[in-house]
Protein backbone atom coordinates (compact mmCIF):
# COMPACT_ATOMS: atom_id res chain seq x y z
CA UNK A 1 0.00 0.00 0.00
CA UNK A 2 1.54 3.22 -1.18
CA UNK A 3 1.62 6.18 1.21
CA UNK A 4 1.69 9.90 -0.09
CA UNK A 5 3.61 12.89 1.58
CA UNK A 6 3.63 15.95 0.50
CA UNK A 7 6.69 17.68 -0.46
CA UNK A 8 6.82 21.29 -0.69
CA UNK A 9 8.88 22.95 -2.99
CA UNK A 10 9.65 26.40 -4.80
CA UNK A 11 9.66 24.88 -8.06
CA UNK A 12 6.68 23.40 -10.30
CA UNK A 13 8.17 19.48 -10.37
CA UNK A 14 7.82 18.56 -13.98
CA UNK A 15 6.14 14.88 -12.93
CA UNK A 16 5.60 12.64 -10.09
CA UNK A 17 8.35 11.23 -8.55
CA UNK A 18 7.94 7.26 -8.91
CA UNK A 19 8.43 4.10 -6.50
CA UNK A 20 11.68 4.23 -4.46
CA UNK A 21 13.09 1.06 -2.32
CA UNK A 22 10.86 0.42 0.72
CA UNK A 23 8.08 0.02 -1.49
CA UNK A 24 6.19 3.37 -1.05
CA UNK A 25 6.05 5.83 -3.34
CA UNK A 26 6.22 10.09 -3.01
CA UNK A 27 3.87 12.21 -4.35
CA UNK A 28 5.10 16.09 -5.45
CA UNK A 29 2.39 18.47 -4.67
CA UNK A 30 3.42 22.40 -4.76
CA UNK A 31 1.77 24.97 -2.57
CA UNK A 32 2.47 28.48 -4.53
CA UNK A 33 2.46 31.46 -2.91
CA UNK A 34 -1.01 33.84 -4.02
CA UNK A 35 0.13 36.17 -6.73
CA UNK A 36 -0.01 38.97 -5.93
CA UNK A 37 -3.91 41.38 -6.92
CA UNK A 38 -4.03 43.68 -9.70
CA UNK A 39 -4.14 46.96 -8.75
CA UNK A 40 -7.14 48.11 -7.33
CA UNK A 41 -8.45 44.96 -5.97
CA UNK A 42 -8.42 45.76 -2.27
CA UNK A 43 -10.39 48.96 -3.05
CA UNK A 44 -12.85 46.64 -4.87
CA UNK A 45 -13.18 44.14 -2.15
CA UNK A 46 -13.66 46.55 0.37
CA UNK A 47 -16.46 48.37 -2.04
CA UNK A 48 -17.92 45.09 -2.00
CA UNK A 49 -17.52 44.20 1.59
CA UNK A 50 -19.35 47.65 2.35
CA UNK A 51 -22.42 46.97 -0.13
CA UNK A 52 -24.68 44.92 2.05
CA UNK A 53 -23.75 46.68 5.30
CA UNK A 54 -24.63 49.80 3.21
CA UNK A 55 -28.06 48.49 1.88
CA UNK A 56 -29.32 47.32 5.47
CA UNK A 57 -28.40 50.66 6.63
CA UNK A 58 -30.39 52.14 3.74
CA UNK A 59 -33.60 49.94 4.51
CA UNK A 60 -33.57 50.26 8.11
CA UNK A 61 -33.48 54.35 7.28
CA UNK A 62 -36.01 54.19 5.03
CA UNK A 63 -37.98 52.91 7.31
CA UNK A 64 -37.48 55.38 10.49
CA UNK A 65 -38.40 57.82 7.62
CA UNK A 66 -41.85 56.57 6.82
CA UNK A 67 -42.75 55.23 9.92
CA UNK A 68 -41.39 58.92 11.53
CA UNK A 69 -43.93 60.61 8.24
CA UNK A 70 -47.10 58.20 8.78
CA UNK A 71 -46.72 59.15 12.72
CA UNK A 72 -46.42 63.13 11.98
CA UNK A 73 -49.84 62.75 9.55
CA UNK A 74 -51.60 60.75 12.06
CA UNK A 75 -50.72 63.20 14.55
CA UNK A 76 -51.52 66.30 12.62
CA UNK A 77 -55.15 64.44 11.33
CA UNK A 78 -55.46 64.29 15.14
CA UNK A 79 -54.68 67.93 16.00
CA UNK A 80 -51.58 66.74 17.81
CA UNK A 81 -47.69 67.37 17.05
CA UNK A 82 -44.74 65.75 18.55
CA UNK A 83 -43.69 68.14 21.19
CA UNK A 84 -40.82 68.16 24.09
CA UNK A 85 -41.79 71.17 26.29
CA UNK A 86 -43.81 69.28 28.12
CA UNK A 87 -40.49 67.89 29.86
CA UNK A 88 -40.05 71.51 31.64
CA UNK A 89 -43.35 71.21 33.86
CA UNK A 90 -44.41 70.08 36.91
CA UNK A 91 -44.49 66.17 37.59
CA UNK A 92 -46.36 66.60 40.31
CA UNK A 93 -46.03 62.86 41.49
CA UNK A 94 -43.67 61.25 44.17
CA UNK A 95 -41.08 58.20 43.73
CA UNK A 96 -40.86 55.52 46.11
CA UNK A 97 -36.74 55.96 46.40
CA UNK A 98 -34.60 58.53 44.34
CA UNK A 99 -30.78 58.23 44.54
CA UNK A 100 -30.55 62.67 44.42
CA UNK A 101 -33.29 64.66 45.88
CA UNK A 102 -36.24 65.04 44.52
CA UNK A 103 -39.83 65.99 45.25
CA UNK A 104 -42.97 66.36 43.39
CA UNK A 105 -42.38 70.10 42.45
CA UNK A 106 -39.72 68.84 40.08
CA UNK A 107 -40.17 68.66 36.67
CA UNK A 108 -40.80 65.60 33.96
CA UNK A 109 -37.22 66.15 33.07
CA UNK A 110 -36.16 65.83 36.62
CA UNK A 111 -37.64 62.71 37.41
CA UNK A 112 -36.73 60.65 34.09
CA UNK A 113 -33.13 61.89 35.52
CA UNK A 114 -34.50 60.05 38.38
CA UNK A 115 -35.51 56.61 36.78
CA UNK A 116 -32.57 56.85 34.81
CA UNK A 117 -30.42 56.90 38.29
CA UNK A 118 -32.33 54.15 39.52
CA UNK A 119 -31.91 51.92 37.01
CA UNK A 120 -28.59 52.03 36.34
CA UNK A 121 -28.16 51.35 40.19
CA UNK A 122 -29.74 48.44 39.82
CA UNK A 123 -28.16 47.55 36.85
CA UNK A 124 -24.67 48.38 38.38
CA UNK A 125 -25.01 46.26 42.02
CA UNK A 126 -26.34 43.50 39.71
CA UNK A 127 -23.54 43.41 37.38
CA UNK A 128 -21.25 42.92 40.04
CA UNK A 129 -23.50 40.40 41.83
CA UNK A 130 -24.14 38.52 38.65
CA UNK A 131 -20.60 37.90 37.29
CA UNK A 132 -19.29 37.06 40.85
CA UNK A 133 -21.86 34.35 40.88
CA UNK A 134 -21.51 33.55 37.52
CA UNK A 135 -17.98 32.85 37.95
CA UNK A 136 -18.12 30.89 41.20
CA UNK A 137 -20.53 28.67 39.76
CA UNK A 138 -19.05 28.31 36.22
CA UNK A 139 -15.89 27.33 37.89
CA UNK A 140 -18.14 25.05 39.98
CA UNK A 141 -19.01 23.13 36.90
CA UNK A 142 -15.81 21.97 35.67
CA UNK A 143 -15.14 20.89 39.00
CA UNK A 144 -13.54 17.23 39.84
CA UNK A 145 -15.99 16.80 43.01
CA UNK A 146 -19.24 15.18 41.33
CA UNK A 147 -21.50 16.65 43.87
CA UNK A 148 -20.07 20.49 43.42
CA UNK A 149 -20.11 20.00 39.53
CA UNK A 150 -23.94 18.61 39.63
CA UNK A 151 -25.04 21.16 42.06
CA UNK A 152 -23.69 23.72 40.06
CA UNK A 153 -25.15 22.41 36.97
CA UNK A 154 -28.95 22.03 38.50
CA UNK A 155 -28.27 25.78 39.61
CA UNK A 156 -28.07 27.05 36.35
CA UNK A 157 -30.31 24.62 34.59
CA UNK A 158 -33.57 25.42 37.02
CA UNK A 159 -32.01 29.42 36.88
CA UNK A 160 -31.97 29.97 33.34
CA UNK A 161 -35.10 28.09 32.39
CA UNK A 162 -37.47 29.89 34.81
CA UNK A 163 -39.19 32.94 33.33
CA UNK A 164 -37.32 36.23 35.13
CA UNK A 165 -40.77 37.85 36.17
CA UNK A 166 -41.82 35.04 38.24
CA UNK A 167 -38.49 35.26 39.96
CA UNK A 168 -38.79 38.83 41.31
CA UNK A 169 -42.23 38.30 42.44
CA UNK A 170 -41.34 35.32 44.27
CA UNK A 171 -38.44 36.81 46.13
CA UNK A 172 -40.15 40.12 46.54
CA UNK A 173 -43.51 38.30 48.24
CA UNK A 174 -40.89 36.30 50.58
CA UNK A 175 -39.06 38.90 51.55
CA UNK A 176 -42.37 40.96 52.42
CA UNK A 177 -43.28 38.08 54.22
CA UNK A 178 -40.65 36.57 55.78
CA UNK A 179 -39.21 40.12 57.23
CA UNK A 180 -40.55 41.15 60.87
CA UNK A 181 -42.40 44.26 61.07
CA UNK A 182 -41.01 47.70 61.68
CA UNK A 183 -41.68 47.41 65.26
CA UNK A 184 -39.83 44.45 65.64
CA UNK A 185 -36.79 45.18 63.32
CA UNK A 186 -33.58 43.00 63.38
CA UNK A 187 -31.02 45.29 64.93
CA UNK A 188 -27.48 45.25 63.46
CA UNK A 189 -24.02 46.88 64.23
CA UNK A 190 -23.29 50.48 63.89
CA UNK A 191 -27.30 50.97 63.91
CA UNK A 192 -28.16 48.83 60.74
CA UNK A 193 -32.15 47.35 60.88
CA UNK A 194 -33.55 45.40 58.68
CA UNK A 195 -37.66 45.02 58.26
CA UNK A 196 -40.40 45.04 55.74
CA UNK A 197 -39.59 48.03 55.03
CA UNK A 198 -36.24 47.68 53.58
CA UNK A 199 -32.54 47.63 54.97
CA UNK A 200 -31.34 50.64 56.97
CA UNK A 201 -28.10 51.13 57.00
CA UNK A 202 -25.47 54.52 58.70
CA UNK A 203 -24.23 56.88 55.94
CA UNK A 204 -21.24 58.80 55.78
CA UNK A 205 -22.39 62.64 55.78
CA UNK A 206 -19.29 65.24 54.59
CA UNK A 207 -19.17 68.80 56.18
CA UNK A 208 -16.61 70.58 55.30
CA UNK A 209 -13.93 70.05 52.44
CA UNK A 210 -15.99 67.85 50.02
CA UNK A 211 -13.74 68.93 46.80
CA UNK A 212 -10.69 68.03 48.82
CA UNK A 213 -11.82 64.66 49.65
CA UNK A 214 -13.07 63.96 46.07
CA UNK A 215 -9.51 65.29 44.60
CA UNK A 216 -7.73 63.34 47.04
CA UNK A 217 -9.93 60.05 46.05
CA UNK A 218 -9.06 60.87 42.40
CA UNK A 219 -5.32 60.92 43.02
CA UNK A 220 -5.23 57.76 44.93
CA UNK A 221 -6.60 56.22 42.05
CA UNK A 222 -4.24 57.35 40.11
CA UNK A 223 -1.42 56.32 42.36
CA UNK A 224 -2.82 53.04 42.05
CA UNK A 225 -2.78 53.07 38.64
CA UNK A 226 0.88 53.99 38.93
CA UNK A 227 2.07 51.53 41.61
CA UNK A 228 0.28 48.47 39.62
CA UNK A 229 2.16 49.12 36.63
CA UNK A 230 5.66 49.63 38.18
CA UNK A 231 4.65 46.27 40.24
CA UNK A 232 4.22 44.25 36.84
CA UNK A 233 7.57 46.07 35.65
CA UNK A 234 9.13 44.59 38.67
CA UNK A 235 8.00 41.09 38.07
CA UNK A 236 8.65 41.24 34.14
CA UNK A 237 12.29 42.23 34.98
CA UNK A 238 13.05 39.94 37.99
CA UNK A 239 10.25 37.48 38.11
CA UNK A 240 9.42 38.62 42.11
CA UNK A 241 5.70 39.85 42.72
CA UNK A 242 5.12 42.83 45.70
CA UNK A 243 1.52 43.32 46.73
CA UNK A 244 -0.57 45.61 45.18
CA UNK A 245 -4.00 46.19 47.05
CA UNK A 246 -2.75 46.20 50.58
CA UNK A 247 0.09 48.64 49.63
CA UNK A 248 -2.39 51.14 48.23
CA UNK A 249 -5.30 50.86 50.63
CA UNK A 250 -3.32 51.75 53.59
CA UNK A 251 -2.09 55.00 51.59
CA UNK A 252 -5.59 55.84 51.10
CA UNK A 253 -6.36 55.28 54.78
CA UNK A 254 -3.40 57.17 55.68
CA UNK A 255 -4.67 60.19 53.43
CA UNK A 256 -7.70 60.55 54.06
CA UNK A 257 -6.91 60.23 57.70
CA UNK A 258 -4.63 63.05 57.59
CA UNK A 259 -6.84 65.16 55.92
CA UNK A 260 -9.35 64.48 58.51
CA UNK A 261 -7.32 64.78 61.71
CA UNK A 262 -5.79 67.89 60.20
CA UNK A 263 -9.07 69.81 60.30
CA UNK A 264 -9.02 70.41 56.28
CA UNK A 265 -11.82 68.05 55.99
CA UNK A 266 -14.84 66.60 58.28
CA UNK A 267 -16.97 62.73 57.69
CA UNK A 268 -19.50 62.52 60.03
CA UNK A 269 -22.16 59.44 60.16
CA UNK A 270 -25.57 59.55 60.09
CA UNK A 271 -27.45 56.56 61.72
CA UNK A 272 -30.85 55.14 61.44
CA UNK A 273 -33.15 55.58 64.40
CA UNK A 274 -37.00 54.08 64.54
CA UNK A 275 -39.01 57.14 64.62
CA UNK A 276 -42.79 56.09 65.07
CA UNK A 277 -43.60 53.46 62.08
CA UNK A 278 -40.31 54.54 60.03
CA UNK A 279 -36.88 55.13 59.97
CA UNK A 280 -34.82 58.58 59.82
CA UNK A 281 -31.21 59.21 59.04
CA UNK A 282 -28.80 56.71 57.20
CA UNK A 283 -29.78 55.43 54.17
CA UNK A 284 -31.85 52.53 53.37
CA UNK A 285 -32.47 50.23 51.08
CA UNK A 286 -35.98 48.85 49.21
CA UNK A 287 -37.45 45.41 49.38
CA UNK A 288 -38.36 46.73 45.91
CA UNK A 289 -34.47 47.19 45.25
CA UNK A 290 -33.14 44.41 46.81
CA UNK A 291 -36.05 41.76 45.16
CA UNK A 292 -35.24 43.19 41.58
CA UNK A 293 -31.34 42.98 42.57
CA UNK A 294 -31.61 39.23 43.83
CA UNK A 295 -33.82 38.37 41.14
CA UNK A 296 -31.52 39.14 38.31
CA UNK A 297 -28.36 38.58 40.01
CA UNK A 298 -29.20 34.65 40.54
CA UNK A 299 -30.78 34.84 37.12
CA UNK A 300 -28.13 36.06 35.10
CA UNK A 301 -25.79 34.56 37.16
CA UNK A 302 -26.63 31.34 35.90
CA UNK A 303 -26.39 32.56 32.24
CA UNK A 304 -22.98 34.18 33.10
CA UNK A 305 -22.17 30.46 35.02
CA UNK A 306 -22.21 28.56 31.65
CA UNK A 307 -21.12 30.82 29.54
CA UNK A 308 -17.84 30.76 31.94
CA UNK A 309 -17.91 27.01 31.91
CA UNK A 310 -17.43 27.16 28.17
CA UNK A 311 -14.38 29.57 28.65
CA UNK A 312 -13.15 27.40 30.91
CA UNK A 313 -13.49 24.03 29.03
CA UNK A 314 -12.08 26.02 25.23
CA UNK A 315 -8.94 26.20 27.22
CA UNK A 316 -6.44 23.54 25.62
CA UNK A 317 -6.50 20.41 28.40
CA UNK A 318 -2.84 20.88 28.13
CA UNK A 319 -2.60 23.75 29.81
CA UNK A 320 -4.26 22.61 33.32
CA UNK A 321 -2.01 19.24 33.33
CA UNK A 322 1.06 21.63 32.45
CA UNK A 323 0.40 24.06 35.40
CA UNK A 324 -0.27 20.79 38.23
CA UNK A 325 2.66 19.40 36.71
CA UNK A 326 4.44 22.55 37.72
CA UNK A 327 3.01 21.87 41.43
CA UNK A 328 0.53 24.90 41.06
CA UNK A 329 -2.58 24.37 42.86
CA UNK A 330 -6.00 24.03 41.27
CA UNK A 331 -6.74 27.59 42.72
CA UNK A 332 -3.39 29.10 41.30
CA UNK A 333 -4.20 27.33 37.98
CA UNK A 334 -7.92 28.84 37.66
CA UNK A 335 -6.59 32.49 38.50
CA UNK A 336 -3.13 32.49 36.64
CA UNK A 337 -3.00 30.02 33.44
CA UNK A 338 -6.70 28.65 32.73
CA UNK A 339 -9.36 32.02 33.06
CA UNK A 340 -7.04 34.60 31.33
CA UNK A 341 -6.87 32.09 28.64
CA UNK A 342 -10.65 31.81 28.86
CA UNK A 343 -11.14 36.00 29.20
CA UNK A 344 -10.70 35.60 25.09
CA UNK A 345 -13.54 33.48 24.82
CA UNK A 346 -15.86 34.43 27.78
CA UNK A 347 -15.63 38.53 27.02
CA UNK A 348 -18.30 38.53 23.39
CA UNK A 349 -21.40 36.89 24.76
CA UNK A 350 -20.77 38.23 28.83
CA UNK A 351 -21.33 41.76 26.40
CA UNK A 352 -24.88 40.04 25.42
CA UNK A 353 -25.44 39.05 29.11
CA UNK A 354 -24.85 42.55 30.59
CA UNK A 355 -26.90 44.56 27.46
CA UNK A 356 -29.88 41.68 28.35
CA UNK A 357 -29.27 42.52 31.82
CA UNK A 358 -29.79 46.55 31.34
CA UNK A 359 -32.82 45.89 29.65
CA UNK A 360 -33.88 42.98 32.15
CA UNK A 361 -34.26 46.16 34.74
CA UNK A 362 -37.68 47.20 33.08
CA UNK A 363 -39.62 43.96 35.27
CA UNK A 364 -39.50 46.71 38.41
CA UNK A 365 -41.92 47.61 37.47
CA UNK A 366 -43.96 44.38 38.85
CA UNK A 367 -43.03 45.35 42.11
CA UNK A 368 -43.64 49.09 42.15
CA UNK A 369 -39.19 50.40 41.89
CA UNK A 370 -38.58 53.15 40.56
CA UNK A 371 -37.20 52.93 37.72
CA UNK A 372 -36.97 54.42 34.31
CA UNK A 373 -39.87 53.07 32.93
CA UNK A 374 -41.90 53.04 36.05
CA UNK A 375 -41.76 57.19 35.93
CA UNK A 376 -42.21 57.27 32.12
CA UNK A 377 -45.64 54.91 32.87
CA UNK A 378 -46.69 57.83 35.16
CA UNK A 379 -45.55 60.26 32.90
CA UNK A 380 -47.72 58.86 30.20
CA UNK A 381 -51.17 58.52 31.79
CA UNK A 382 -50.46 62.28 33.08
CA UNK A 383 -49.02 63.88 29.68
CA UNK A 384 -50.22 62.16 27.11
CA UNK A 385 -47.32 61.38 25.82
CA UNK A 386 -46.45 58.07 25.01
CA UNK A 387 -44.29 58.60 21.50
CA UNK A 388 -42.08 61.61 23.06
CA UNK A 389 -41.50 59.58 25.99
CA UNK A 390 -40.67 55.90 24.79
CA UNK A 391 -38.61 58.02 21.87
CA UNK A 392 -36.77 58.76 24.83
CA UNK A 393 -36.75 55.35 26.65
CA UNK A 394 -35.24 54.02 23.70
CA UNK A 395 -32.51 56.44 22.72
CA UNK A 396 -31.58 56.01 26.90
CA UNK A 397 -31.22 52.21 26.43
CA UNK A 398 -29.54 52.26 22.92
CA UNK A 399 -26.94 54.77 24.22
CA UNK A 400 -26.43 52.03 26.96
CA UNK A 401 -26.11 49.41 25.30
CA UNK A 402 -23.92 51.10 22.77
CA UNK A 403 -21.73 51.82 25.59
CA UNK A 404 -21.82 48.64 26.74
CA UNK A 405 -20.67 47.31 23.48
CA UNK A 406 -17.96 49.26 23.09
CA UNK A 407 -16.56 48.57 26.49
CA UNK A 408 -16.41 45.01 25.71
CA UNK A 409 -14.82 45.18 22.55
CA UNK A 410 -12.55 47.58 24.34
CA UNK A 411 -11.81 44.50 26.61
CA UNK A 412 -11.87 42.09 23.15
CA UNK A 413 -8.93 44.22 21.46
CA UNK A 414 -7.02 43.79 25.19
CA UNK A 415 -7.01 40.48 25.70
CA UNK A 416 -6.36 39.13 21.84
CA UNK A 417 -3.68 37.12 21.40
CA UNK A 418 -0.74 38.78 20.48
CA UNK A 419 -0.03 38.96 16.85
CA UNK A 420 -3.45 38.10 15.95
Amino acid sequence: MYSYIIMLSTHDPASEIGPVPGGQAFAAGVLKAPSPPPPGAPLRERLQGLLWPLVILLGLVSVGVLGARNVSANLAAAGMEIDFSFLWQQAGFDVSESLIAYSPRDTYAYVLLVGILNTLAAAAVTLVLASTIGLVVGIAMTSSNWLVRNLARLYVELLRNLPKLLIVIALYVALVRGLPHIKAAWTGPFGAMLSNRGLALPSPVIGHGGLLLALAACLWLVGWAFWARAVKRHQDATGQRRPVALPVLVAGLALYAGLILSGLAQIGWSVPKLTGFNVSGGMGLSLQFAALVLALSVYHGGQIGAIVEGGILATSRGQHEAALALGLSRLRTMRLIVLPQALRVITPPLGNQYSNLLKNTSIALAIGYSDLLSVVSTSVNQTFRPIELMTLVALFFLTANLLISAGVNWCNHVFRIRGR
